[in-house]
């Protein structure tokens, strides 16, 4: 059955749309279809972090009622299927958000996983994709704004009916924590999903105009997305072939040489 989970945030700058990419392509890595939306078709850059800025059809063209939602599903890494919103204002004027309904049952007939990459804040374009998921999934950094704009997000949610699945703490460097996973968990009512490290691989994959899960899959903030699309879709953890051939050399290298474990 399929499960679709709108990605939030309190305020812009949480790393929103990297954890929103990254878990559909570990979701997809691992055989489920899943479809990931730009919902934020003012200030769209899932396209950005995609490297897909030149795609000619986008969720912007489908609302204004010129082209159909196949034309603008895009294939990404693992086979992830990617909608992006488009980049330019005047394709954000012509969209006609009523559509976005017949939109996201053509969605949900594609796909296991549908995740929606939600516009940051409370405006009307932000609630929206709130009303449109099973479940919500907050994305906060280890920060006191960040907190109280969340739940901000959580109060909404809860207040149109919506439910809130959990938090993901993004950029969690463990020497600087504001607040810590438990006050987390009772500032915001919910229960914390997982943990995404501070991470520069993450950087570097965005410079490169690809994901960190594809780019460096052996990094911490790639286990992490990795354990949280376990969490959501019910599959093991698998090592990575790199962290599989890694632990052989070192099992080989305590046999010749009778290291200690």
């Amino acid at each position: 059955m399929i499960r679709a989970y709108t990605i939030a945030s309190g305020k812009g700058g949480t790393g929103k749309t990297t954890v929103t990419a990254n878990l559909g392509a570990a979701l997809a890595q691992h055989g489920r279809k899943t479809c990931i939306v730009d919902m934020d078709m003012g200030m769209a850059n899932l396209a950005l972090v995609l490297g897909l800025a030149e795609t000619p059809v986008t969720l912007h063209e489908v609302l204004a009622g010129e082209a159909p939602i196949r034309d603008a599903i895009y294939e990404g890494p693992y086979g992830l299927k990617i909608v992006p919103s488009g980049l330019s204002l005047r394709g954000f004027q012509n969209a006609d958000p009523e559509r976005l309904k017949d939109v996201m049952r053509d969605l949900t007939e594609r796909c296991d996983f549908l995740l929606l990459d939600a516009p940051a804040g409370i405006s009307t374009d932000a609630v929206v994709p709130l009303t449109m998921a099973d479940e919500v999934l907050l994305v906060v950094n280890p920060e006191i704004a960040s907190l109280v704009d969340a739940l901000k997000i959580k109060i909404l949610t809860e207040t149109i009916g919506g439910a809130i699945g959990g938090a993901i703490i993004n950029r969690a460097d463990g020497e600087n924590f504001d607040v810590n996973r438990k006050q987390i968990e009772k500032m915001l009512g919910v229960s914390v999903i997982d943990t995404i490290p501070e991470d520069a691989n993450v950087r570097r994959a965005a410079a490169a105009r690809t994901l960190v899960v594809v780019k460096s899959p052996g990094s911490g903030s790639s286990k992490a997305f990795r354990r949280i699309a376990a969490s959501l879709a019910g599959f093991p953890v698998e090592e990575e072939p790199q962290e599989v051939q890694d632990g052989f050399i070192e099992r080989l290298a305590r046999a010749l040489f009778r290291r200690e474990p």
